[in-house]
């Protein structure tokens, strides 16, 4: 109903964000271009790699003071409740699944501002929760690259699980399996605890060694990639999508 069933479905699976790699890629951001710059030309993520790690829809309308708590309050369900309290309950957990598509620094706090989605479920299906998604992730990565801003935010995972996708020499080794959403491949990764500082220098020497070869450009027209993507991920009206040249919005937020 919501349109985040896929990634409700992936919420059982999250996993930790390897900050060091994170860090490191955010680093080549230009927020002039809306790419990272690479030592073989320029790439970045786009709205395919939206609706198909995630699951999220990435057509739709778009989704244009003051933060709530709700994880204390709406942690579990009553094993009893009444058709109220269940819809009030998916209200506040759809709510919580925003501190993931669109994180703030705090990491569990919601903006009131979403409040009119979450009281329509019946329309939230009706709008493009990837490009707004994909819109705040810009966006954070953009005011990085200010050297007055230090910690990150936005859907940083999604820069994880498409660095996985996209540079086979970074992978964790060990998820060879897929499936849907393709973020799930990662299901259960944990990244090394040791100090930030040495990893990111490590990171950047081997983004500095690397080479065009290197990229997967075409990663979704492999078969084993294809037959596990949705059905309706594949319809022409998804697919044409993917060329559009366009703004993303999420709220005053215009990329």
């Amino acid at each position: 109903m919501a349109g985040l069933y896929h990634l409700a479905r992936l919420n059982d699976r999250w996993f930790r964000l390897g900050e060091a790699l994170v860090s490191a890629f955010v680093e080549r951001w230009r927020p002039e271009t809306h790419t990272f710059h690479m030592p073989f030309g320029e790439c970045t993520i786009t709205l395919q790699d939206v609706a198909y790690q995630l699951g999220l829809p990435v057509d739709g309308s778009y989704v244009s003071g003051c933060l709530s708590e709700f994880y204390e309050t709406f942690g579990e369900c009553p094993k009893v409740a009444d058709d109220e309290t269940v819809r009030r309950y998916a209200r506040a957990y759809i709510m919580m699944l925003g501190t993931q598509l669109f994180a703030d620094k705090s990491g569990n706090r919601i903006h009131i501002r979403w409040l009119p989605y979450v009281a329509r479920l019946e329309e939230m299906g009706t709008y493009s929760w990837g490009s707004a998604a994909l819109a705040w992730l810009y966006r954070c990565m953009c005011r990085v690259a200010n050297r007055h801003v230090v910690k990150l935010a936005g859907l940083l995972q999604l820069l994880q699980f498409w660095i996985f996708w996209r540079f086979p020499r970074f992978r964790p080794e060990g998820y060879e399996t897929f499936s849907w959403p393709l973020a799930s491949r990662w299901s259960g990764y944990n990244p090394s605890g040791s100090e930030k500082g040495p990893r990111v220098q490590m990171w950047r020497l081997r983004i500095d060694r690397l080479q065009d070869r290197e990229f997967i450009w075409m990663l979704y027209t492999t078969l084993d990639v294809l037959q596990d993507v949705h059905p309706e991920a594949l319809e022409p009206r998804h697919m044409a999508l993917w060329r559009y040249v366009t703004s993303l919005i999420y709220f005053a937020v215009t990329e």
